[in-house]
């Protein structure tokens, strides 16, 4: 096999997909330990954010032009809108701020930046739609348990063994000893809850009524964004994990990450007055995995060269993830060179 790809999240599908757009006649194929979007993009929130969460890093490029490009010829609809997003802060805020809500001290938007949403499920069904279209090969419940990196590499999975002359790790919080990220990055899970949908004048007093979407640049942190049914999704609190196998058995309704989800709901209801009777129609969680300094990692394997490890987005992984998974395929196929964004 010409290409293997590990993960069948956001990157890995994308990659997978431009691969075969890029080289009809290379060989790939995708393994995905569950089914597609089961980790981290099928939980996501769906905020599509430019750049990363460290900044603009050295010859990133247009995060967002890049995606919405990619997209289109992929032939994808995401819904994705980009009526820009709130920066918000506790200090220094615009003169014109249309936010302020109660939340340790008064919650304001800062700064009016790039960005917008997508319907994450939209996503990872056409980017597999693609990728298959293509003729990319996509196995689900296929995990990858161990690779040889020989020449060419040997992964094992389901008890067999197979061979690729090229592979990327696009498992971001998973299997962090395969990545051999155990030690560049910390496993965590987040957490979101989804309000019923509010009336015009409430969104209006809410300062959500033009759909931008927000993310505090102080913390506490919070983040949401408007839903198409006009509820509200708000995100915030972190589960530290000591083992990313623990991912696996999050339950956000009992243990620390049902405490943080019940601390949630009580800040959003203690955000402003027009949230204070709302319900709370849907809670759920979801991993990511947080790089030194912030930053993604996105480089070759340790152990060979012809392997490129990408992850760690650290909450911005909606836009970038396939941004950069188009960037991982060029670089399989020798089209592109890899950043320099290594912090050691």
């Amino acid at each position: 096999m010409d290409c293997a790809v590990v993960g069948g999240g956001f990157t890995g599908l994308a990659a997978a997909a431009w691969l075969r757009r890029l080289e009809p006649r290379k060989s790939v194929a995708l393994f995905e330990s569950g089914r597609v979007g089961a980790g981290s993009s099928g939980y996501t929130g769906g905020l599509a954010l430019p750049e990363s969460s460290a900044g603009d890093l050295p010859g990133l490029g247009d995060v967002l032009t890049g995606y919405a490009e990619t997209l289109r010829q992929l032939e994808v609809d995401a819904d994705l809108k980009l009526p820009g997003a709130w920066e918000l802060g506790r200090e220094d805020a615009l003169p014109d701020s249309p936010i302020s809500w109660n939340d340790s001290g008064n919650l304001r938007a800062v700064r009016q930046t790039l960005g917008g949403t997508i319907n994450p499920g939209k996503v990872v069904s056409g980017l597999a739609r693609a990728a298959q279209i293509t003729g990319a090969l996509i196995f689900e419940n296929a995990p990858v348990h161990n690779i040889a990196f020989e020449s060419p590499l040997r992964l094992e999975v389901c008890g067999r063994v197979v061979c690729a002359q090229r592979v990327l790790l696009a498992t971001n919080a998973m299997s962090l000893e395969l990545s051999e990220l155990a030690r560049r990055a910390q496993p965590m899970f987040t957490l979101v809850v989804a309000t019923e949908p509010l009336s015009p004048a409430k969104l209006e007093a809410l300062g959500l009524a033009s759909g931008r979407p927000f993310y505090t640049i102080d913390f506490p942190y919070l983040w949401g964004r408007l839903l198409p049914n006009n509820g509200v999704l708000f995100g915030g609190g972190l589960v530290r994990l000591n083992d990313w196998r623990e991912l696996a058995n999050q339950d956000v309704s009992s243990g620390q990450a049902a405490e943080l989800i019940a601390r949630l709901e009580s800040r959003v209801h203690r955000l402003h007055p027009a949230l204070a009777g709302v319900a709370i129609t849907h809670r759920w969680g979801g991993p990511m995995l947080v790089g030194e300094e912030w930053q993604p990692i996105f480089m070759h394997h340790p152990q060979n060269p012809q392997a490129i490890v990408l992850g760690a987005y650290s909450g911005h992984g909606v836009a970038l993830s396939v941004y950069l998974g188009r960037w991982a395929a060029e670089a399989m196929l020798d089209r592109r060179d890899l950043p320099h964004w290594d912090v050691g």
